[in-house]
């Protein structure tokens, strides 16, 4: 495919690379410079352009911008009716995106994670399921969602990874402080967290974890008396109530 992107920030940088080796002829915008040009650097398909000469060279553009700078660089640019856009903007619904990009057909939002540059990803999708697959569907799994309700709150469960690290971080440091190679430690605890969850749905996990009086048992009720799960299901709420 030809395919534009305007906007190389962390994200669409590590878009980009997740299909450079799939022999698409990509422009990238100047914004990022420095990312832009390294992507042009390491890959010979990929070419640097202003914004108006990326829209023309492309028929699928992917939109890497902050939402709040969309309108401002979108305002003075000509899309083509042909064209078909997938926006990576979290919060920025496809009517709005159709807004932005007439008479461009707004055809997918797409909330992907910086992994997708080495692919093994998971990707939430609203729109276009077949564009999105054809492009990324290879490498990654696909999410399609029905609607912009429906991608609001996995946009807010997806935050769970962050306490999650933490709760890794603080474990693994814990256990350096009683062990002679901490960087093993915690790479042992990245490795057993992933490898666990991966392999198996979450709540038959916690079962065959649930052997009475066992390790994983008497910390789990711990943590949950000591409030975890109310404070999770509250965080939850307030990202939902502020979306």
């Amino acid at each position: 495919m030809r395919i534009g992107v305007i906007g190389t920030g962390t994200i669409a940088t590590a878009v980009v690379r997740g299909i450079a080796g799939d022999g698409h002829q990509i422009t990238v915008s100047e914004r990022s410079a420095a990312n832009a040009a390294a992507l042009a650097g390491e890959f010979g398909n990929v070419s640097v352009a202003g914004n108006q000469a990326v829209l023309d060279a492309s028929d699928v553009v992917i939109l890497g911008l902050m939402a709040d700078q969309a309108a401002t660089i979108l305002g003075p640019l000509q899309f083509r009716a042909d064209q078909r856009v997938i926006s990576l903007m979290a919060g920025t619904g496809l009517d709005q995106v159709a807004g932005l990009v007439a008479p461009a057909k707004a055809a997918a939002i797409m909330l992907p994670f910086p992994g997708i540059a080495a692919g093994g990803t998971p990707i939430m999708m609203l729109g276009d399921a077949d564009l999105v697959g054809a492009l990324f569907g290879a490498k990654n799994t696909i999410f399609a969602l029905k609607d912009g309700a429906e991608l609001d709150a996995y946009t807010c469960a997806q935050a769970v990874v962050s306490p999650v690290a933490r709760m890794v971080a603080d474990t693994a440091e814990w256990l350096g402080a009683r062990v002679s190679d901490p960087v093993m430690g915690e790479a042992f605890l990245r490795e057993l967290v992933a490898s666990s969850l991966a392999g198996t749905e979450s709540r038959a996990l916690i079962a065959a974890l649930n052997t009475p009086g066992g390790y994983n048992q008497r910390l789990r009720v711990h943590m949950e008396d000591s409030g975890i799960t109310p404070a999770l299901m509250q965080g939850l709420d307030r990202l939902e109530s502020a979306s």
